[in-house]
């Protein structure tokens, strides 16, 4: 009997262990993550200014944010960076998955320098493009010292194209990072398929587009899901790299919300503003889980 007990403790706390273990990091994830996220939609029911207010305001809120102009634009300029930023990761990254995908020799040095910038902060890859973009000490000024007096590269400065630089510099980042999911897929596609395509005449063009890219549906699904969150949540690349300006050419949703959150003391509408993004984030990570947890059943 003595020894059933002790196996039945034992057998108890080899259950309990890891339970006991992790309890204090999720509770720390369940009140700093968790808490934090439904508090912050309370105060967008609230008339928060510079600090948290409990007076109850429904949703006007979210109609004064609607009604904003800054708001439109922080919108408008995210829909153009999203579209342009995830499109072209994504090509380039396929792009780069297919030529180191041809079994060349150098392949593990090439895929480290495609990873490499993935492994910056998002603060270090601004930094480094402000200064490569900035006229008076970057790619122009260099130009100009080579005697090339007639290049002009000013898009940092001006306001219509000041956003395609936060492409530029996003792009780059995170091309080697879609890379990596498209080779992956690459990796994961039976070669007897493609063998029985080429007996049968299927040229490369046909394989790649009948066969090929058709199996990787999963990995440019994961890229789409993982990109678009990376485009709505983006702030500190912004910042290091325009800091919403010029005017407010490069404002997204994100430099939006901590604007009026800390500098214009208007929490309430940065908190309805957070929550906006909450829901676009959440709208497409939702069916993408769904979708992974049915799949997996």
């Amino acid at each position: 009997m003595a020894d059933t007990a002790q196996v039945d403790l034992r057998t108890r706390l080899q259950n309990w262990l890891p339970k006991l273990v992790l309890a204090p990091s999720f509770a720390m994830v369940l009140l700093f993550v968790y808490g934090f996220i439904a508090f912050t939609v309370y105060l967008s029911f609230t008339d928060s200014r510079i600090l948290p207010s409990y007076g109850w305001v429904g949703l006007e809120n979210y109609e004064k944010l609607f009604r904003l102009r800054h708001w439109k634009i922080a919108v408008s300029n995210l829909a153009v960076f999203a579209i342009l930023y995830i499109g072209i990761s994504s090509l380039i990254g396929l792009m780069l998955a297919i030529f180191l995908d041809q079994k060349i020799r150098i392949e593990g040095a090439l895929r480290t320098v495609y990873l490499y910038p993935m492994a910056l902060s998002f603060i270090v890859t601004g930094t480094a493009w402000k200064w490569l973009l900035d006229p008076g000490i970057g790619l122009e000024h260099t130009m100009h010292l080579w005697s090339w007096t007639t290049f002009s590269f000013d898009w940092i400065k001006n306001s219509d194209y000041a956003i395609y630089t936060v492409v530029l510099a996003a792009v780059w980042q995170s091309s080697g990072f879609a890379m990596a999911m498209f080779l992956a897929g690459l990796r994961g596609i039976d070669n007897e398929i493609l063998k029985a395509a080429q007996m049968d005449g299927a040229s490369n063009w046909q394989l790649y587009r009948r066969i090929i890219i058709p199996q990787l549906r999963p990995a440019f699904l994961s890229a789409f899901v993982i990109l678009s969150h990376l485009a709505i949540k983006s702030y500190d690349l912004v910042i290091a790299l325009t800091g919403g300006g010029p005017g407010r050419a490069t404002e997204l949703p994100a430099t939006f919300m901590y604007s009026y959150t800390f500098t214009r003391n208007q929490m309430g509408i940065g908190a309805s503003s957070a929550v906006i993004m909450l829901i676009t984030i959440a709208a497409i990570m939702v069916p993408y889980l769904y979708a992974e947890l049915k799949e997996k059943k």
